[in-house]
């Protein structure tokens, strides 16, 4: 088959359109946690810490669900430890994990940027869409990433 052809191919419009989506969602985005003080990779583990059980996921775990390498998770909880959004606790059972907890301060700092982050996805996402096409949306963004990563549906949220 021709490149010509190929060009053609719906799935590099269906592909290319998640691709347009995503940065454009980042974009409306970000300017609420910005606003905060945070990065998306911040508010990404604040939330994910906020929503895990007593606050807190180990290190390896964080590092999986926000797709980062055990030196990205480093960095970004030696910045959140840094501005006391997070701490960092050694486990009493396996010497060799550690912990990330939320703190009071995280927890504040959530406080304040949620209300505008949740209205930029309201305005963004939410008030585009009738409420079917959002089930719908979600309903497939499910089966997507289960497909290509399948140990996120472990920690749905």
């Amino acid at each position: 088959m021709a490149a010509r052809e190929l060009l053609d191919d719906p799935r590099l419009t269906t592909v290319g359109l998640l691709f347009e989506t995503h940065h454009g969602l980042l974009t409306r985005l970000a300017p609420a946690w910005e606003a905060h003080g945070l990065s998306g990779l911040d508010l990404d583990a604040l939330l994910r810490l906020s929503r895990s059980p007593e606050q807190r996921l180990r290190m390896t775990d964080l590092a999986t669900q926000a797709s980062l390498s055990t030196s990205g998770v480093t960095r970004l909880i030696d910045r959140l430890t840094r501005n006391g959004l997070v701490t960092r606790e050694l486990d009493r059972a396996d010497r060799r994990a550690s912990y990330a907890t939320l703190t009071e301060a995280g927890s504040e700092r959530l406080d304040e940027v949620l209300p505008d982050y949740l209205d930029a996805i309201q305005r963004s996402l939410v008030d585009v869409l009738t409420a079917e096409q959002l089930d719908a949306l979600v309903c497939a963004l499910r089966i997507v990433r289960d497909t290509v990563d399948p140990t996120a549906a472990a920690v749905d949220r």
